[in-house]
């Protein structure tokens, strides 16, 4: 496959930018999918010595990449500790 692109560039040089971003975004997409599964409080791989990693975050813990309408520097803790 990776040879048939390569012919494919050198017939038509205007395909270049395309393979390029086609292959940053699935570079991009991996990256996000792995920082999701290794930083997420939801996602717990650990089972046995860690049953509950969403209880262990701090109530100012910023959980999503971005989020323009909240300040997570302001939150306050809600609930019981367990």
């Amino acid at each position: 496959m990776f040879r048939t692109m390569l012919s494919h560039a050198r017939k038509h040089p205007s395909l270049i930018p395309l393979f390029v971003f086609v292959g940053c975004g699935g570079v991009g997409s991996i990256l996000y999918a792995l920082r999701v599964t290794m930083t997420s409080p939801e996602v717990a791989w650990d089972k046995k010595n860690n049953p509950d990693p969403w209880n262990k975050k701090s109530p100012n813990y910023q959980y999503k990449f971005y989020n323009e309408t909240v300040d997570y520097k302001n939150l306050k803790k809600e609930g019981p500790d367990f």
